[in-house]
């Protein structure tokens, strides 16, 4: 025999009971989680569901269009999880029922309202998704600043242009560290544009809130402006496209300065990229006006240091205490810089050669250095060392 009907007190009754019990289960999941620390528990995890704060005018928009998809898929979510329990709940089977409860086939109401929401979303989504990209994608007329970045085989390498786009003012071959990076004046536009000599590549910076694709053979561009008050900040970029075995190191720094600033930086960058280099410096001792060392005052030997796929093929050099030596080295990597620099045990930097890109050869002069065990590494790529024991 079937049940007596459910009555609509007692639907309400367990659906508050079984919504009460899950919320109980979830807060008491959260206080021992956050071992004490509810509230800063939480919202860690409301900052685990939303991206970064975004650091550009662009990047901003962005969140602004994800927030609202957020929320909307977080009502769909509990609307849709709440019906399912209420369901759970209140048609259950209970002892004694041996029967279905009444079925209803065909509802126009349903129909329409499950037919025309989700149109409506749909349209709403499509509208101001449509007018975020017009946003995103806007580059006016005359930006304020223009950087071509290129990204090879495994690098980035930043040409600061002209206004007309067409000159290169200043090339930055380090990509990371305070000397290496693209610097950026914060509150003006900057148009980037994204080339690459061999293989798909991808600009990406996470508090950009933004990724677009470096392709071979086309130039792709994107303006952006970081915001004022982050002027003085630094933003880690990567390549996001798996591009080759060298794909984990292709770095990158973004430095914002205030406008004056960045105005000054890359007027002496410029002033330094001009300038009549040096003459080589004499390998005999006591030429440059300093004392000769004591102990072998002769020239020494040529060392032969060369790069291959981001890595020394020489892992272990030898050179004479005292004494100047050779670094010739040899970069196989087309269209990627390298250099040798040698630094101490404690990490100070005794020797750092020219960067230059492959595929050549340099030769470099070493000042004389006292016995001792040194690191050769790469200034563009720290993952690149060696051992070089003076004695």
């Amino acid at each position: 025999m079937a049940s007596s009907p459910r009555t609509g007190r007692s639907s309400t009754a367990i659906f508050a009971v079984g919504i009460g019990a899950v919320l109980l289960i979830g807060a008491a999941a959260v206080v021992l989680l956050s071992g004490g620390d509810p509230l800063g528990m939480s919202q860690r995890i409301v900052d685990s569901l939303y991206p970064p704060e975004a650091v550009t005018e662009q990047g901003a928009r962005i969140r602004e269009l994800y927030t609202i998809v957020f929320l909307i898929a977080v009502v769909i979510f509990f609307v849709v999880e709440g019906l399912i329990i209420w369901t759970v709940l209140r048609y259950r089977r209970r002892p004694g029922d041996d029967t279905l409860p009444a079925q209803t086939h065909g509802n126009n109401i349903a129909e329409v309202v499950w037919t025309v929401v989700p149109t409506l979303i749909v349209a709403f989504l499509f509208v101001v998704s449509w007018q975020t990209l017009n946003t995103v994608e806007a580059v006016s007329a005359n930006p304020e600043t223009r950087i071509r970045a290129v990204a090879g085989q495994f690098q980035w390498t930043f040409d600061y242009l002209d206004e007309t786009g067409d000159n290169v003012l200043y090339t930055q071959l380090l990509p990371t560290g305070e000397d290496g990076g693209m610097a950026v004046p914060a509150g003006r536009t900057v148009l980037l544009s994204l080339e690459s000599p061999d293989v798909i590549h991808a600009f990406y910076v996470p508090q950009f809130l933004f990724k677009r694709d470096v392709v071979p053979g086309r130039i792709n561009t994107f303006e952006f402006t970081v915001n004022a008050k982050d002027a003085g900040q630094t933003f880690s970029g990567q390549c996001a496209e798996l591009c080759g075995a060298g794909h984990r190191v292709m770095l990158f720094d973004v430095h914002a300065l205030a406008p004056a600033e960045f105005d000054s930086w890359l007027a002496a960058r410029i002033e330094e990229a001009n300038a009549t280099p040096p003459p080589t410096p004499s390998a005999e001792p006591g030429a440059s006006g300093e004392p000769a060392p004591s102990g072998d005052t002769g020239q020494g030997p040529t060392l032969q240091v060369s790069a291959l796929n981001i890595a020394f093929e020489q892992s272990e050099l030898g050179a004479p205490a005292d004494t100047p030596f050779k670094i010739e080295f040899e970069n196989k990597d087309a269209s990627v810089p390298h250099n040798v620099e040698i630094k101490d045990a404690g990490g100070a930097s005794v020797f750092k050669g020219e960067i230059f890109n492959g595929v050549e050869t340099r030769t470099y002069d070493v000042p004389a250095l006292p016995a001792g065990t040194y690191t050769f590494t790469c200034t563009v790529h720290p993952n690149m060392t060696g051992t070089l024991t003076v004695n």
